[in-house]
């Protein structure tokens, strides 16, 4: 860590993009009527006991890749029903869209929501395609742990190839920075305990692609946590893309997804092969 940054002034989204509230309840709003508008497509899944352990599907046309969406909130915020609306702009390519909820800290542990994602992934491969996991925020940081995860290690059962590419937005690869953050107050990471979680200091991917993008008006820590990620597992071998997302904050940065045109859709339609 450098004495000469300001983590708190880096990682604090919420002060450096006051609106956010707004924005949080256009989400919810949004999220509300994608779900009354599409009854049809949508499918609640369960992949635990615990209230939170469910998956929202949005069906497309019921073949190839599904493409999951992890949301963001630190891991300590929010849950699927903000997000329904984002399956908007893949959906319109035929192509099915999951978005799990987990638990949230300090109930549990980010170790144990990383499970939990594994858990989801699980089930969903019961439908026996393989998975996109694309996520925002803590949503790509669990993004690329799904990648970079040893599904036989996890489940004998699984394939070794379950999750064909990662796509993180705006997400974070290295704890380490937070353990001195407000953010921490509910994580309650130590330094050993946030290297643990961070899948930038895992053994890299033995296959997949990572896309890690992030909004232009992100702060400098943002940046350098995606190129990090980015420069060290395409050194390890995998394919890796970073980009930025034109007049994005940390919250806007996900609305391209309801556009079926945007960039960021069509990349994930790439990488869903369709």
């Amino acid at each position: 860590m450098s004495p000469d940054v300001d983590y708190e002034a880096e990682y604090n989204n919420r002060a450096r993009v006051p609106e956010n509230p707004a924005i949080i309840a256009g989400w919810s709003r949004d999220a509300k009527a994608y779900r009354e508008a599409h009854q049809a497509r949508h499918k609640v899944i369960e992949y635990g006991t615990g209230e939170r352990n469910r998956i929202d599907l949005f069906s497309g046309d019921g073949t190839g890749p599904i493409v999951v969406f992890i949301h963001g909130g630190y891991w300590q915020a929010l849950d699927s029903s903000f997000f329904s609306h984002l399956a908007g702009g893949l959906n319109a390519h035929g192509i099915d869209v999951a978005v799990p909820s987990y638990d949230l800290c300090p109930t549990v542990s980010i170790a144990e929501i990383i499970d939990e994602m594994r858990a989801a992934s699980r089930e969903l491969a019961r439908l026996r395609r393989p998975l996109v996991v694309s996520g925002h925020s803590a949503g790509g940081h669990l993004a690329a742990c799904m990648l970079a995860t040893d599904w036989r290690a996890f489940d004998a059962a699984m394939p070794e190839e379950l999750v064909t590419a990662a796509y993180a937005i705006s997400g974070l690869f290295d704890l380490r920075p937070l353990v001195n953050t407000s953010i921490n107050t509910a994580l309650k990471l130590d330094e050993a305990s946030a290297s643990t979680v961070s899948p930038l200091l895992w053994k890299s991917p033995a296959h997949g692609t990572l896309d890690a993008v992030v909004g232009a008006n992100e702060s400098a820590e943002y940046f350098r946590q995606s190129r990090t990620i980015v420069d060290a597992w395409n050194a390890a071998g995998i394919a890796t893309r970073f980009a930025t997302i034109p007049d994005a904050n940390h919250f806007t940065a996900i609305t391209p997804l309801v556009d079926p045109n945007s960039p960021m859709t069509l990349r994930l339609k790439q990488l869903a092969g369709r």
